[in-house]
């Protein structure tokens, strides 16, 4: 039983003990970095997901990759992403990084242009409408194409308008 399925014991204790320690690693910068890490996801939240993947499986399975490159590996990740978060706060820094909100239905008007560089159908604009509970299309008052890739439905039977700050930073065109 020394080869087990290809490896040996030792070989396989090792990965126990590396999945352990970077999974309470994980944990541990989870907590210090925030929930963004893990929250829907940006663009850059998307990348950051998948570098953080990609190392955990490298310092895990690779026999090359120690644990210590692997943890420093990932507290740069972090603190990477820690930085961007900040930055974010900056408007310049926000367009180069991150997607802009655009503008779908404006009203009852469904903007076909902005369906077309959002890559949304008709089919999938009315399924959100009907998702949002959405009765009468004359009800919508907006639909937005969220950073994140989600779609939000601003609806009401009566007929207040939206508060233009809700739409501030959001693409028209």
């Amino acid at each position: 039983m020394e080869n087990y399925f290809g490896s040996t014991w030792e070989a396989l204790f090792a990965i126990a003990i590396s999945t352990f320690v970077l999974f309470i690693s994980i944990i541990i910068l989870v907590r210090i970095s925030g929930k963004r890490s893990f929250s829907k996801m940006s663009s850059f939240d998307f990348a950051s997901t998948i570098a953080i993947g990609s190392i955990i499986a490298s310092g895990i399975l690779l026999k090359d990759i120690t644990l210590i490159k692997t943890l420093v590996a990932l507290i740069c990740i972090f603190a990477l992403q820690s930085l961007v978060a900040y930055l974010m706060r900056y408007a310049n820094f926000q367009k180069l990084v991150d997607n802009q909100p655009l503008l779908l239905m404006d009203g009852a008007i469904i903007l076909h242009e902005n369906l077309k560089k959002a890559h949304v159908t008709e089919r999938d604009l009315r399924a959100k409408l009907r998702e949002a509970n959405v009765k009468q299309i004359a009800h919508v008052k907006a639909v937005v194409l969220e950073r994140t890739g989600d779609l939000s439905v601003l609806h009401s039977e009566n007929a207040e308008a939206i508060d233009q700050w809700l739409l501030e930073d959001v693409e028209k065109k």
